[in-house]
């Protein structure tokens, strides 16, 4: 196969497997879980971290081992997540942004007014942006319209381990945006569903919850790197179609009666 590689704007990203730094048992857990993963992008939320005294956070635990994917997670408003962007871009010397912003505390569903007025603001400050958005395909078309450098759509309410509840918008989405880097980010829960997702078209997928609150965090890091590997490698394949009946595998002409 012809070599498979990641490229988001203009960069190449070494793993289609990102995941993310929240609620692991222990800071050492989570380095572990990370490296067994192989991450091609470890999100942080620039929330949690103290930006004036970065050395007081887990940042030292993972600069120069990982690409930081700083995010915007907590934000309710554009201009909440365009303050943390522009934070996270002094702070980490990056100005590629997961961008989030919630509705609702209860669902974390996006909202989409003001993720797309966030977007329009981030893009015209220079910011490569890469947007958590609903699983809805004229919401994911806007951003891509806008110029987001990748488009995120959830798969499930975070941290739920619902797995992929509705395959058919997600597909109708990768058809819809067949040029844009698509990546499947929350809902996630089992290597099953990561599985499936790289067989839908998907670029990569965003894991936390499903890796970190296993009961073996790193060996599920390590299940779900080869559930990746494995279904885009499916998806190059090309499975079989689906028969509402049944047929022979093998053939019935030469049988002795």
């Amino acid at each position: 196969m012809v070599e498979d590689a990641l490229i988001i704007a203009g960069e190449r990203i070494p793993s289609r497997l990102w995941v993310g730094t929240a609620r692991y048992p222990s800071p050492q857990i989570m380095i572990q879980a990370l490296e067994a993963a192989q991450a091609g992008l470890v999100t942080v939320s620039v929330r949690r971290l103290n930006l004036q005294a970065p050395e007081e956070t887990f940042l030292d635990l993972l600069i120069g081992r990982f690409r930081l994917l700083p995010n915007t997670a907590g934000c309710y408003t554009a201009e909440e997540a365009l303050f943390l962007a522009e934070l996270s871009r002094e702070a980490l010397q990056t100005n590629w942004i997961k961008l989030e912003v919630i509705g609702d505390e209860h669902t974390l569903w996006p909202d989409a007014e003001q993720l797309l007025s966030a977007a329009r603001q981030m893009v015209k400050q220079g910011f490569v942006v890469l947007a958590y958005a609903p699983d809805d395909p004229i919401v994911c078309q806007r951003l891509a319209d806008i110029g987001c450098a990748a488009v995120m759509p959830l798969a499930a309410p975070i941290g739920s381990g619902q797995g992929i509840r509705d395959p058919e918008r997600l597909a109708l989405i990768r058809q819809k945006l067949p040029g844009i880097p698509l990546i499947i980010d929350a809902g996630i829960g089992s290597p099953a569903d990561a599985a499936i997702a790289m067989e839908l078209g998907y670029d990569a997928v965003l894991v936390n919850t499903a890796i970190a609150e296993a009961q073996n965090p790193v060996l599920m890091a390590e299940a779900m790197r080869l559930a990746v590997e494995a279904g885009r490698k499916a998806y190059h394949a090309g499975r079989i179609p689906r028969l509402s009946y049944a047929r022979p595998s093998s053939p019935m002409e030469g049988l002795p009666w």
